[in-house]
C-alpha cells in the first residue's frame, strides 16, 4: 500500500483527502499534519494530528497555506519525501524555491488538482493556437467560495498563462471600472466572483465579432481536487527527482 502523508489536514480539503484516503484500498494513511500551534493537534483524525513531519510517507499532499511553505519544501528535500503540492497564492520567491527543491526531489505541482480543469486547460492552448492572429478577445471569469483569500485564482492565472503565451496578450487587465475607453488589443481580462460555498469554475471566453466561444469547468464539491491529488500520489511515487504536473498524470 501507498503510504500517503497530508499537510494540512485539519482543513477543508485535508478531511476530504483523510475519508477518500480511507476508501481506497490502495492507499495508508500514515502522517496528518497541521501548523505548529494548530488547536487540533494531538486530535485521532485516522492518526494523530501533529506539527511535525516524520520519514514515514510514500509520497506528502500539501493543502495548506504559503505561510508554511519555505519550511515545508526544506523539511521534504532533507528526508527525500515526494510531494504533491497543491497550495496557491505563493510569492514569487517562493515559486523560484518550489522549483529549486523539484531538483532534489520528484515534485508535482498545479494550480488545480481537477482532472477535468487540467484537460480544459488543454481545450485553451488548442483554441488560443488556433485563434491567435484572428482579433479574439480573451476574458477570464473565476468563481469561489466567501472563504478564499487569493483572488484571481490560481487556476485562473495559469488558464490566463497559457493562452497569453499562445496569443501574445501582453496586458493582463483585472476587472473594469469608469471611463476605460476601448478595449486594447495586447488586454486578456480576469474577474473574480466570491460567493456562497462555491467549490470552483472557471470560464475561459474567446470572443470574435459576431460568435463567441466559451470554455467552462465546474466542480460540484471538492472532492474533485482531492481524487486528482490522490491519483497524483499514486503517479507520483517511484519518478525521478523532478517538476511534474497534472498534465503528466493525464498523459496530455
Amino acid at each position: 500500500m501507498l503510504k500517503i502523508g497530508i499537510n494540512g489536514a485539519a482543513g477543508r480539503m485535508g478531511q476530504r483527502l483523510i475519508a477518500l484516503t480511507a476508501a481506497d484500498a490502495d492507499l495508508d494513511l500514515t502522517a496528518a499534519l497541521e501548523r505548529p500551534g494548530h488547536p487540533l493537534l494531538g486530535q485521532n483524525v485516522g492518526v494523530p494530528l501533529t506539527a511535525e513531519l516524520e520519514k514515514n510517507v510514500d509520497v506528502l499532499i500539501d493543502f495548506s497555506s504559503p505561510k508554511g511553505t519555505d519550511s515545508l519544501l526544506k523539511r521534504c528535500a532533507e528526508l527525500q519525501i515526494p510531494l504533491v503540492f497543491a497550495t496557491t497564492g505563493l510569492s514569487p520567491e517562493q515559486l523560484t524555491k518550489l522549483r529549486e527543491t523539484a531538483q532534489t526531489i520528484p515534485l508535482l505541482w498545479s494550480p488545480s488538482m481537477s482532472m477535468t480543469v487540467n484537460l480544459a486547460m488543454k481545450l485553451c492552448e488548442m483554441a488560443a493556437q488556433t485563434l491567435h492572429g484572428k482579433d479574439a478577445d480573451v476574458e477570464i471569469i473565476e468563481k469561489h467560495h466567501r472563504f478564499k483569500v487569493d483572488a484571481p485564482s490560481g487556476t485562473a492565472l495559469k488558464f490566463g498563462q497559457l493562452v497569453a503565451e499562445k496569443m501574445n496578450l501582453t496586458q493582463p487587465q483585472h476587472g473594469r471600472s469608469g471611463e476605460t475607453g476601448e478595449r486594447k488589443r495586447s488586454e486578456i481580462g480576469y474577474h473574480a466572483v466570491r460567493l456562497g460555498d462555491n467549490p470552483g469554475e472557471h470560464t475561459i471566453l474567446f470572443g470574435l465579432l459576431g460568435e463567441t466561444l466559451e470554455i467552462t469547468v465546474k466542480a460540484s464539491n471538492r472532492d474533485c481536487y482531492a481524487l486528482g491529488a490522490l491519483a497524483a500520489a499514486k503517479f507520483l511515487y517511484g519518478k525521478p527527482a523532478g517538476l511534474y504536473g497534472m498534465a503528466d498524470v493525464l498523459e496530455l
